[in-house]
């Protein structure tokens, strides 16, 4: 019964900040990887970041310097903090582990004035 559910995204200005959550449950969360991803309408699913067992963090180059991805493994819970969004943010947000083969719901994450 792994799973993984994401929340906090929204409607906000370009030029705001939002952080997604992504609760995990069902598997030794410390243990692995966490990385989120994004799709956006018409496009393919892109790789954002990800954060090591360790907590070592590799960003897209496209978000590089404007997110950050934590981890608090006492709350087996991973996070995405959005800065300076622009519109071409703009997607469902997804976070994913190889310990689990399917993915989630998401959480909508819209920039428009």
């Amino acid at each position: 019964q792994a799973q993984l559910v994401e929340s906090g995204g929204g409607l906000v200005q370009p030029g705001g900040s939002l952080r997604l959550s992504c609760a995990a449950s069902g598997f030794t969360f410390s243990d692995y990887a966490m990385n989120w991803y994004r799709q956006a309408p018409g496009k393919e699913r892109e790789w954002v970041a990800t954060i090591t067992a360790g907590g070592t963090t590799t960003y897209a180059d496209s978000v590089k310097g404007r997110f950050t991805i934590s981890r608090d493994n006492a709350k087996n819970t991973v996070y995405l903090q959005m800065n300076s969004l622009k519109p071409d943010d703009t997607a469902v947000y997804y976070c994913k582990t190889l310990r689990i083969r399917s993915w989630g719901q998401g959480t909508q994450v819209t920039v428009s004035s």
